[in-house]
């Protein structure tokens, strides 16, 4: 008991600063808001998935060295990418090597079993990492979403005009930015949709499908809610629409999308939970 509290203790010594990045960006960066919430669901799995396996648990422990010396090998390549990363300022990429590293310290501690078992609540943990790229596609995704928008809101009578990223009403003049991209829905659903692909059973495709469909979800959520943006905007005027409507319509929209995630397991046939992982 004491070497693995020892080595839980070290960890959390030398990737302190990466955890500290990471909850600057959960804290200030509205992308990754939901990732403070990805530690404690993976805890959770991780927990569990142990708890309910308690004899696989015994067994993981008793496996042979050279299994273990693999689980030391990886650990000492990810701790040295670990430290080089972090020297070069590369946070993110030092956030993915921190997780290898306790993949390794798991392996080495527990064996290669430990780790096959709790290889999904090690992996979701990658949800809870700032992407860099994330930022350079918002504006791209918002224009798309503009004209999306605007051809459907143009096809049920209202006049619009879409110029790049001028929106032109007959009482607005609107600007689409990148807080209209939806990628913070988009990360968020895709994160939800993964945590159900795995507690859910059902066959391999339909969970998999199951993923790949958050993010034309998303983007629909996202261009509906625009679309309704622009009926508000044209309807009540542009202060209606950005001092109140815009604030709260992104979440109205999200949890209308999350909503159909339940037809949607129906339809690919993963509608039980699985009992062996909560």
């Amino acid at each position: 008991m004491v070497l693995p509290v020892a080595a839980a203790l070290l960890f959390m010594a030398l990737t302190w600063p990466i955890w500290r990045w990471l909850w600057g960006e959960w804290m200030g960066n509205e992308y990754y808001s939901h990732g403070i919430l990805i530690l404690p669901v993976a805890l959770f799995l991780a927990i569990q998935r142990i708890r309910l396996d308690k004899q696989a648990r015994a067994d993981s422990l008793l496996d042979n060295s050279v299994g273990n010396s693999m689980g030391i090998l990886l650990l000492g390549v990810a701790l040295v990418s670990f430290v080089w990363l972090l020297n070069q300022n590369a946070y993110y990429l030092a956030a993915f090597a921190m997780l290898l590293m306790g993949a390794g310290t798991l392996w080495a501690l527990g064996g290669l079993s430990l780790v096959q078992k709790l290889f999904f609540p090690i992996g979701y943990l990658a949800f809870m990492i700032p992407l860099p790229f994330v930022e350079r596609i918002t504006l791209p995704l918002a224009l798309f979403t503009g004209v999306c928008a605007g051809g459907l809101v143009r096809f049920l009578g209202v006049d619009v005009s879409i110029v790049g990223n001028a929106v032109s009403l007959p009482n607005a003049e609107l600007v689409i930015g990148a807080q209209c991209s939806g990628i913070n829905s988009l990360i968020a659903l895709t994160a939800l949709m993964t945590l159900a692909a795995y507690v859910l059973s059902g066959p391999l495709w339909g969970r998999f499908l199951l993923v790949l469909l958050s993010i034309p979800l998303a983007m629909l959520g996202n261009i509906l809610r625009v679309s309704s943006l622009l009926f508000v905007a044209r309807t009540l005027g542009a202060q209606a629409a950005f001092v109140f409507y815009h604030d709260y319509s992104g979440l109205l929209f999200f949890m209308l999308v999350f909503l159909l995630m339940f037809p949607l397991t129906r339809l690919l046939q993963t509608r039980t939970l699985r009992l062996d992982v909560i």
